[in-house]
């Protein structure tokens, strides 16, 4: 298997969240620098036509994209141990905590949107930075409630981590760097510090790839 990803990118960090969990080892690590446009090279586009990352490029000649798909893969091929719960109900919920993150948070602090709003709407860096924290700390205040209401155990949903808890650590890490306030999500930071302490969190950061940079 070849993994594109970008050690920066939210989406990316996930799968290599989830493939560390796995226990399941990446052949041929690509690395797609999305600062230097590298992700709108032709031979890029041509494995992932929507010039995002990660892409996962199968030994069959598949090519997936999107990180929830590639976890639903993952999940699929590799069940043990699982991401999702075995109860119908229970993986509603977490499918449903996971899509805040990766359908309606993520995507408004997606770099391409940035670069839109300073290059053809003017913003300035504190514009910018006022968006991300405004979007990020609406949408994690939406997922501590959701975690009061209907998430149990040391992490979002149980005593072992799975798919919400893959994707809730990237965004806690963007709601740091965006300085958003996050005191009053303590279940949040909670679930986030119990994951820094397994080590298949912990070598995924962005600080710990090959590609990193300060």
């Amino acid at each position: 298997m070849i993994f594109h990803g970008y050690f920066r990118s939210s989406a990316a960090w996930r799968c290599r969240i989830a493939f560390n969990l796995k226990g399941v080892a990446i052949d041929d690590h690509r690395f797609v620098h999305l600062r230097r446009v590298e992700q709108r090279a032709p031979d890029y586009l041509a494995l992932n036509p929507q010039g995002l990352v990660p892409a996962l490029e199968l030994d069959d000649g598949t090519t997936l994209i999107q990180s929830l798909a590639i976890i639903e893969w993952l999940e699929e091929t590799h069940p043990a141990p699982p991401l999702l719960p075995a109860d119908p109900e229970r993986r509603a919920l977490v499918r449903g905590f996971a899509q805040v993150i990766a359908c309606d948070i993520h995507p408004l602090q997606n770099l391409r949107v940035l670069k839109y709003l300073r290059e053809e709407l003017g913003q300035t860096q504190a514009g910018l930075d006022s968006w991300c924290a405004r979007w990020l700390g609406d949408g994690l205040a939406a997922c501590e409630a959701l975690l009061r209401s209907g998430g149990d155990g040391r992490f979002c949903f149980g005593d072992t981590p799975g798919l919400a808890d893959v994707c809730l650590v990237p965004q806690m890490a963007s709601a740091d760097r965006f300085g958003v306030d996050t005191s009053a999500m303590p279940r949040l930071r909670a679930v986030a510090a119990a994951c820094a302490e397994i080590p298949a969190f912990a070598d995924a950061v962005p600080a710990r790839q090959p590609d990193a940079e300060p």
